[in-house]
């Protein structure tokens, strides 16, 4: 099953006031030809030029083990405002989801490459994950599985 959840208000208290857990959005397609799911400003923020700034979500998503999860900007950011993502592109793969450092929380590194404040308002869209499938090759066989949250797959595998 695909799907959008929050993450328990424990993982959410490391980065946000509990009394703000209620009152946040599950990401949503604003329209019924949107290929992305917008993400919700839980706080609003303040993207100065130059800066960067990692925004934790709120959100961990579930789905099947030949799918992931693009996380991009929304296009009129990059356009309009010269936002962009710090990595360009997040990739979230199926075994994210629980992990044990985070529980897959998925945050977002934002950087403001204009020359004006950024402004983001609780509530307002700010990123966008799309699902899709992706192939692998005929001869793959891969064995290990994650151990982490985010770059645990770069770290040495124990099999």
């Amino acid at each position: 099953m695909r799907k959008f959840e929050k993450v328990s208000i424990e993982e959410f208290s490391k980065y946000y006031d509990e009394s703000l857990y209620e009152e946040y959005d599950l990401p949503k397609r604003m329209t019924s030809h949107s290929a992305g799911y917008d993400f919700f400003a839980i706080e609003g923020f303040t993207i100065k030029p130059g800066e960067i700034k990692k925004i934790p979500t709120g959100y961990k998503a579930t789905f099947g083990n030949d799918e992931m999860l693009l996380l991009l900007v929304r296009s009129s950011m990059g356009f309009k405002y010269n936002v962009r993502m710090t990595n360009q592109v997040g990739v979230i793969e199926s075994d994210y989801h629980n992990n044990v450092d985070n529980e897959g929380h998925m945050l977002v590194s934002l950087q403001n490459e204009g020359d004006k404040d950024f402004v983001v308002k609780k509530g307002d869209a700010y990123t966008q994950g799309i699902f899709t499938k992706f192939l692998i090759c005929d001869d793959d066989n891969v064995t290990s599985k994650r151990e982490g949250g985010l770059g645990s797959t770069n770290k040495e595998r124990k099999d």
